[in-house]
């Protein structure tokens, strides 16, 4: 599928510059999701600063899983793909466990039971826009209020992650894999 939005090209606006450093690993160059909404400056600051990537007050294996099952939800598989090469490995995911993000019923003896809560608050938040008293209660025995908002605000920020890579058509990483079997 070819971009509806081409990335930008370097070299790139001071401000912009800024924020690539910021939120890329040094060396590394600018991801396309970053170069496509680099078409509007303020918009790639507001969505580098409000991003939900560094050290929360959530383990980087819950920030990850909620990552990849809404991703794989919203069929974002350019997000899915990016955050599959950059961070399953450190969150300790193994291939299955990274495969069955994407399927539509989850294997539950590849996942905790706190593991179990995240899919279901993907779930739900993506189906009805909303939390269950049920899982509420479940999730509130496991976690921390500070944790739930950020599991919540994690679960929206990365639908509107998927809405902008899917509307704009951003190719695929090199590096990033596709989703797995016939999905992508």
């Amino acid at each position: 599928m070819k971009p509806r939005i081409q990335p930008v090209e370097a070299p790139y606006s001071e401000n912009v510059q800024k924020d690539f450093e910021t939120i890329m690993p040094k060396g590394m160059p600018p991801l396309a999701i970053f170069r496509t909404v680099a078409h509007n400056p303020r918009v790639l600051h507001r969505m580098i600063s409000g991003g939900l990537l560094d050290k929360g007050s959530i383990s980087i294996a819950d920030r990850e899983l909620v990552i990849l099952r809404v991703c794989a939800l919203t069929g974002a598989e350019y997000e899915w793909g990016v955050h599959v090469a950059g961070f399953a490995a450190k969150a300790g995911f193994n291939p299955e466990q990274i495969s069955n993000t994407c399927e539509g019923v989850i294997n539950s003896s590849f996942w905790s039971g706190e593991q179990q809560l995240l899919i279901r608050l993907v779930d739900e938040l993506h189906s009805t826009s909303n939390v269950s008293e049920n899982l509420w209660s479940e999730l509130s025995d496991a976690y921390q209020p500070d944790q739930l908002i950020e599991l919540v605000m994690l679960a929206g920020l990365y639908h509107a992650v998927s809405f902008v890579v899917n509307a704009c058509h951003i190719e695929k990483e090199p590096f990033a894999p596709s989703f797995p079997g016939d999905r992508s």
